[in-house]
């Protein structure tokens, strides 16, 4: 059974066993005296099941949610089917009497299901008058609670649908879940790989470029830089496998020292904290992000000449002298902003107030 599918697909076979109270039909109609309303009896209770059966398979396999307008075509279909078992069920009568009236049960059920409710309600609100009214009225025929059935086969039959499109929503809903979870995990890796390529790769740049300045002055330093660009590619492919398998970590006192290596690199002067003892563990990994994505933007795009970095257990600031009034907030602080809001904290980034530079700080509640 599928979100957008009819009943089961086997449902047929469960409503099969139930011709099992057409025997009283089939009886009845070897009792009767008259061989041309025997025989026609007979066949037409054949049919009947047959017809049934049959249309409660096709009903299985209708391509729409039953909770939802049923097509025109199949409404058709549907009510063509109900005139037919009614002809059968009336073709019965004289032969089987008030026995007969067993089929008005699978006319009703049949309805319930197939039927929208503005349809099916009304019909079987008719059948259970009729199976009421007939035994009262036809002389020879004895009220076997056929009304009551008809009844309680409506009843049972819409309760089943109801389950079913119950189960149909719960089906959509866990595939709907589903996607979300893959679509938010995707994400996180984009964001992840985003961080980590952003920094690396511009440590990379910076490390490049000095290198190639100190070719022609200190060849010593300059093999050096090259042998660090070496590591930090290395490290930089060992970080992109393990964040696409959802393993890497971070952490603070190793985004201080990539940090200050970092800066160095690119000629600034930094004032970093000694050791981040103070940190609780549940705020070191946001404050480690907030480090590298602001150090990272230091590099790329401030040209500045002086970075701090204050950290406290609820806070951590970097602030620059650069060119933070020309500064675009990009990619890395928007997913710097969710880790924020994701631990209930706040990201401030912007440029510095009467002071040429830029400022970011995330602070979480204590």
């Amino acid at each position: 059974m599928t979100a957008t599918s009819g009943p089961p697909r086997f449902g047929w076979v469960f409503a099969a066993v139930w011709l099992f109270y057409l025997s009283g039909n089939v009886g009845a109609l070897l009792d009767q005296p008259d061989l041309y309303w025997r025989v026609t009896g007979l066949i037409s209770v054949a049919v009947f099941a047959v017809s049934y059966v049959y249309l409660v398979a096709r009903g299985g396999r209708a391509p729409f949610p039953q909770d939802a307008t049923p097509p025109p075509r199949h409404i058709v279909r549907t009510w063509l089917g109900l005139v037919l078992l009614l002809a059968l069920f009336a073709l019965q009568v004289p032969g089987a009497g008030d026995h007969a009236l067993t089929c008005l049960v699978y006319i009703a059920a049949l309805a319930m299901v197939n039927l929208p409710i503005a349809q099916a309600a009304p019909l079987a609100l008719i059948l259970f008058v009729g199976a009421e009214i007939a035994p009262r009225t036809v002389d020879g025929w004895a009220d076997g609670g056929y009304g009551l059935a008809v009844l309680l086969g409506s009843l049972a039959t819409y309760g089943i649908r109801m389950a079913a499109e119950r189960q149909r929503r719960l089906i959509a809903a866990q595939r709907e879940l589903s996607d979300r979870a893959v679509a938010g995990e995707r994400a996180r890796i984009a964001a992840d790989l985003h961080d980590i390529l952003g920094h690396s790769l511009t440590v990379v740049t910076v490390k490049a470029e000095l290198a190639q300045r100190l070719l022609d002055v200190d060849v010593e330093r300059a093999r050096k830089e090259l042998a660090d660009l070496e590591t930090l590619a290395r490290d930089a492919l060992a970080d992109v496998r393990t964040t696409a398998m959802g393993v890497r970590g971070i952490s603070l006192p190793g985004e201080i020292a990539a940090a200050r290596e970092a800066l160095a690199a690119a000629n600034v002067e930094a004032e970093l904290p000694g050791a981040a003892d103070e940190v609780p563990t549940r705020n070191r990994e946001l404050f480690a992000w907030t480090i590298r994505e602001a150090v990272t933007n230091v590099v790329r795009h401030s040209r500045a000449r002086h970075v701090r970095v204050e950290l406290t257990p609820t806070c951590v600031e970097i602030i620059d002298d650069g060119m933070g009034g020309s500064f675009v907030v990009g990619q890395g602080l928007s997913g710097l902003r969710r880790r924020a809001e994701a631990m209930s904290g706040r990201l401030v980034a912007g440029a510095r107030d009467n002071e040429p530079g830029f400022r970011v700080r995330v602070e979480v509640p204590t």
